[in-house]
């Protein structure tokens, strides 16, 4: 394991952060009340988040934060007043497990059902857990997990509805990834949700989805992928999908021999390059593969044409976090992590050359930008950030960043307060670019409850916050929408 240099004192309180990953039993229905400050009044919709929100079964316990069961919060705003509810997907390993009250299924990132490795031996299939985004789209709630269909669910009482295949064209059991982005201007000229999945077997086949504003999916495409593939994002501009196919090996036998998860028989190749697929969207051509010293990528944050060139922001890891079996999530030692930091790959097509700038150094993730900015040349993107400038550290601010001229603005939730993604809200139509608001949900260890925090995305300060009555578990990704739920 290798140490992050240069050391730093850290300002946090590890047990206060841990405290964020307990299991939420109960499933909330309620008005917020105890609001600081006063929501705007043009803040109108529904913030849906989704993240692990059960760790356990019964008295057993997953190995790993990302093998806990899906748990949606729809956060409402409408006249002045936030609602807020949460429920937990009604998947039918989560259903079976807390009937039968311990683990039955196996996790990607070490779960395991309880008698060693007899009881795991050659048994490979996993649970849909259904918790990494939900969105909504074509009038449809949709809760992701990247290696199963999506769950859909009713957004007004966020109960189970039951697995979306799209009209049969997603074949059952297939993939429908956990990170699709939404295309505001379209091959159609109008916005398009733009997703993809990965099929394994002797070869990885990469299957590309472009669904229009009815929910229906009208363009696909399929290529088969060089080697391993492990992709949890991808950038999209007007001509192009963008994968980062990063330089990690798999080896399957300790999976199927039921000793080891499938995240535990990851091992990243640091001395490789990453592999840059540019793919045009118009589907009439093989992709272009570039290479590049990358280090290992989870999230873009956009990506443009310009010159002739495709340019990616992606946050970027030296190496990739090892699984390490028997470890407790809740005390990571995060001085000895490498950080994930914001770069810029500059893909020369005509060349196949890539140049590389590091735009942020300080610890960040979860990237995101204003909506009809994606895929299009942009100034600003905002993130979780660290409040140290070096090292790891958990996420406890949000960042502005100027990708222009490297201006960066901070706005802290430290010491006691840990954040979750942020999500942009346009503030108008036709408004600047950093016209609206930033909205994330911060934990905060002193008081064990979590918040809802609005801020102004030009200035960076906060605008609102919103207590609710308990915690909520971290989460991975939410989205926004301006219909109304209550």
């Amino acid at each position: 394991m290798v140490t992050a240099s240069p050391s730093i004192q850290p300002n946090y309180d590890r047990a206060a952060w841990a405290k964020g990953y307990r299991s939420l039993e109960q499933e909330q229905d309620y008005w917020i009340d105890a609001i600081d400050g006063e929501i705007p009044a043009g803040l109108t919709g529904t913030l849906f988040r989704n993240g692990p929100g059960k760790f356990e079964a019964g008295t057993e316990s997953v190995q790993h934060p990302f093998d806990g069961d899906g748990m949606i919060c729809a956060i409402t705003f409408k006249e002045g007043r936030a609602h807020f509810k949460n429920r937990y997907v009604q998947t039918e390993g989560y259903v079976a497990e807390k009937k039968a009250e311990k683990i039955l299924y196996r996790g990607v990132f070490g779960t395991a059902r309880s008698g060693g490795w007899l009881k795991n031996a050659f048994d490979t299939k996993l649970k849909n857990i259904a918790n990494t985004q939900v969105i909504y789209w074509g009038g449809k709630l949709l809760a992701l997990w990247e290696a199963a269909e999506p769950h859909r669910l009713n957004p007004a009482t966020l109960e189970t509805i039951g697995l979306e295949n799209f009209d049969g064209k997603l074949k059952r059991g297939g993939a429908f990834a956990a990170h699709p982005w939404i295309d505001p201007n379209g091959p159609d000229g109008e916005p398009c949700l733009v997703n993809f999945s990965i099929e394994a077997g002797l070869s990885f086949t990469l299957n590309l989805y472009e669904l229009n504003l009815k929910g229906e999916i009208v363009r696909q495409q399929d290529h088969v992928l060089p080697g391993f593939a492990f992709i949890h994002d991808f950038a999209i501009t007007p001509n192009y999908y963008i994968f980062f196919q990063n330089p990690v090996k798999f080896n399957p036998l300790p999976f199927v021999l039921g000793s080891k998860g499938a995240g535990e028989c990851l091992e990243f190749e640091p001395e490789k390059p990453t592999k840059m697929l540019v793919i045009a969207r118009s589907g009439q051509s093989k992709p272009q593969v570039l290479e590049a010293k990358a280090g290992f990528v989870f999230h873009h944050s956009n990506a443009f044409e310009r010159d002739g060139k495709v340019v990616v922001d992606s946050i970027c890891y030296e190496q990739l976090p090892t699984v390490e079996p028997g470890s407790d999530f809740r005390s990571t030692d995060f001085a000895t992590l490498k950080p994930g930091q914001l770069w810029r790959f500059e893909l020369d097509l005509a060349t196949s050359q890539v140049d590389r700038t590091l735009l942020v150094s300080r610890c960040c993730e979860f990237p995101v930008v204003h909506p009809n900015f994606v895929g299009q040349d942009y100034t600003y993107t905002y993130m979780g950030a660290g409040i140290a400038t070096v090292g790891n550290v958990p996420l406890q601010a949000i960042a502005k960043i100027n990708v222009t001229t490297g201006e960066e603005l901070l706005h802290s939730c430290a010491p006691d307060g840990f954040i979750n993604e942020p999500v942009f809200v346009p503030g108008s139509v036709d408004g600047d670019e950093d016209q609206g608001w930033i909205l994330t949900m911060v934990y905060d260890g002193i008081s064990d409850r979590s918040s809802i925090v609005v801020l102004d995305a030009k200035k960076m300060t906060q605008v609102t916050r919103l207590w609710l009555k308990h915690h909520v578990p971290y989460g991975l990704h939410g989205t926004f929408t301006s219909e109304v739920f209550i």
